[in-house]
């Protein structure tokens, strides 16, 4: 008999954290569920912990990767897994509160075909509270969180994955592109927010841990990379349905990922497509702060907080 609930973890080298997060999933109050745990290539003790969970408790499902695949692959497999008339994801370093799945199954009772997700708690390492939440953390307080954020979401991802439940049948063939090492979620999540409308719950139904290194940090080109990819593909698939504004804002993440990764060529080619589009638009200016100064002027820090206000602004 298949579950009510798939939920998607994917792991990699959190044995320190897995337990708790594991126990989280397991320890809900609607329990029909299966935990379909994909690990992938972990070198330290996540597997064995993986493993004991799996004999005590037949919700558990393993998967193992002998060599690390990538997250993208990771989460796919899990989709390909799953049974349940729902999938829930989750990270292996996260923690679900012990009603979220009841909580949002309740909604999706009245209206089967939403996203559901929440507000997620920022915890440190050791599990306490940083003071903040996961939309604050992307500046998204003010943000549009419920019913058609498609445009929402192409100024810029704030959706809590670990919270995110919907009905598997809705995810169809759709999967998390592989060929992107960073930014294959957000792209999953714009293309889910294309076809359906969101249901935001304000109360904090997991917590989001910080710890260890920022990704974005140790390799930065990667990201840049992903940045442009994944901007183009939003442009190229949608582009005729946005408006002008919104495909600027697209040009200038393009533009300014090229200006960092230092090819200033490409970086002007799409300084005319911003402004032969929109020549209202601060972003040109922007760009150009970008192309005329070193990384670390004070000029180009201002120029940063400027970006992010006129996001909010819904250019």
């Amino acid at each position: 008999m298949r579950p009510t609930v798939s939920i998607i973890m994917p792991s990699y080298n959190h044995g320190r954290f897995i337990h708790e997060a594991i126990k989280s999933v397991l320890n809900q109050t609607f329990d029909d569920l299966e935990l379909i745990i994909i690990d992938d290539g972990s070198t330290d003790n996540s597997r064995d912990i993986i493993q004991r969970f799996a004999e005590l408790d037949s919700r558990v499902i393993p998967l193992f990767h002998e060599k690390n695949m990538g997250i993208a692959r990771t989460v796919n497999d899990g989709l390909d897994a799953a049974k349940g008339e729902f999938v829930a994801f989750t990270q292996s370093d996260d923690v679900w509160i012990s009603n979220k799945l009841e909580t949002q199954l309740e909604i999706l009772a009245r209206d089967e075909d939403l996203v559901v997700w929440s507000e997620g708690e920022i915890v440190d390492a050791e599990g306490n509270s940083t003071g903040q939440t996961f939309t604050e953390m992307h500046n998204a307080t003010n943000r549009k969180k419920s019913g058609y954020i498609f445009y929402e979401l192409l100024k810029g991802n704030f959706v809590y994955g670990s919270s995110r439940i919907l009905k598997r049948k809705n995810i169809g063939k759709l999967r998390f592109d592989e060929s992107l090492r960073y930014l294959n979620d957000y792209k999953f999540e714009v293309e889910l927010a294309f076809r359906y409308d969101y249901y935001f719950i304000k109360r904090p139904l997991a917590k989001y841990r910080i710890h260890g290194k920022n990704t974005i940090l140790a390799d930065k080109p990667g990201w840049l990379l992903d940045t442009i990819r994944v901007n183009r593909y939003f442009l190229d698939h949608y582009g005729s349905r946005i408006s002008r504004e919104l495909r600027t804002l697209l040009y200038y993440k393009i533009a300014a990922a090229y200006g960092q990764l230092g090819n200033k060529k490409v970086a002007t080619q799409y300084l005319y497509k911003i402004f032969s589009t929109c020549p209202a638009s601060p972003y040109w200016s922007m760009l150009l702060v970008i192309l005329c100064t070193k990384e670390d002027s004070v000029i180009r820090q201002v120029f940063r907080r400027l970006y992010k206000m006129v996001s909010k602004w819904g250019w």
